[in-house]
């Protein structure tokens, strides 16, 4: 007598469950735009906070800029300067004697049998690194050349 499905006969029963459904699915509608504008306005926040940081950061480079004269004399002084240019020049040409040593063995004829060819990483590595200790010493060089000029002393 009492059916409990909805008839295809009676539209209004149809007309009831598709708005069940619509009700249904209106949470969820609800939550992701709530969503949605939290995450738009934590963006907003976070750009806000960056111009903030950006002021800072200018303001706080502007005062090192003005007080960086007195601590580039401090650093620049001979009980630092001397000991990194001592460090410099002899890890560069400890590294250049090292290079030298692997090309020679690698290239004596008695060693040949019993190696591997290097691949091309491993060689371009090797390039790199004599290129490092090459500008080193170039840096070392001019460094010395520019304070013998300005300071007169070395």
């Amino acid at each position: 007598m009492f059916d409990r499905h909805p008839d295809a006969s009676n539209p209004s029963s149809t007309v009831r469950q598709q708005g069940n459904e619509d009700r249904a699915a209106l949470p969820g509608i609800i939550g992701w735009s709530s969503f949605g504008f939290a995450l738009l306005q934590s963006i907003c926040t976070l750009f806000a906070a960056v111009d903030g940081f950006r002021v800072i950061l200018g303001v706080s480079s502007l005062l090192i800029s003005a007080s960086l004269g007195s601590f580039l004399d401090q650093i620049h002084s001979d009980w630092i300067r001397i000991p990194m240019i001592v460090l410099a020049l002899v890890g560069s040409l400890l590294n250049l004697a090292i290079l030298i040593q692997v090309r020679r063995l690698r290239n004596r004829p008695a060693s040949k049998w019993r190696q591997i060819a290097p691949t091309r990483r491993k060689i371009r590595l090797e390039n790199l690194q004599l290129l490092l200790s090459v500008a080193t010493l170039i840096f070392i060089g001019v460094e010395e050349f520019l304070h013998l000029r300005l300071f007169h002393h070395l």
